[in-house]
């Protein structure tokens, strides 16, 4: 992925309850993370609302998570996304997971289809969806 200026961030705060038996936090949330992240950028793209309005919105069709470095407790994790394609009636999003220090600790990618839920398909990008999309390229 080239090294762009990310323009969504968010920070998450590592709890207790995620460590799994080595210490470390469990792989199963780093998933989570990157599911906030998701979660954010559909709510700054307007998705969120298009849905509530329309039962029209993101299905996400696939997910990937590659481990770089562990991430412990106490700490948090700063989670950076971007959007990674548009094309007519799917995107992608491609996320960084970094800790307190600022090493690289995970990288994922997710790929989203716009679909009606009222007729169970897919719908085609409109020009002003992507473009909202596109702002976070």
């Amino acid at each position: 992925m080239e090294k762009t200026a990310f323009k969504l961030s968010l920070q998450l705060r590592i709890d207790w309850s995620e460590m799994d038996t080595y210490q470390h936090v469990n792989n199963v949330n780093f998933m989570k993370y990157m599911q906030s992240a998701r979660v954010q950028f559909w709510e700054v793209t307007g998705l969120v609302k298009l849905y509530a309005e329309t039962k029209k919105g993101p299905m996400l069709v696939s997910t990937k998570c590659d481990f770089k470095h562990p991430l412990f407790f106490p700490g948090n994790v700063m989670i950076k996304t971007k959007v990674a394609f548009v094309k007519n009636t799917s995107f992608g999003l491609y996320h960084e997971l970094y800790n307190d220090a600022g090493v690289l600790c995970a990288e994922g990618h997710d790929v989203a289809v716009c679909f009606d839920f009222n007729i169970d398909k897919t719908f085609l990008i409109t020009p002003e969806l992507r473009s909202r999309i596109e702002h976070y390229s």
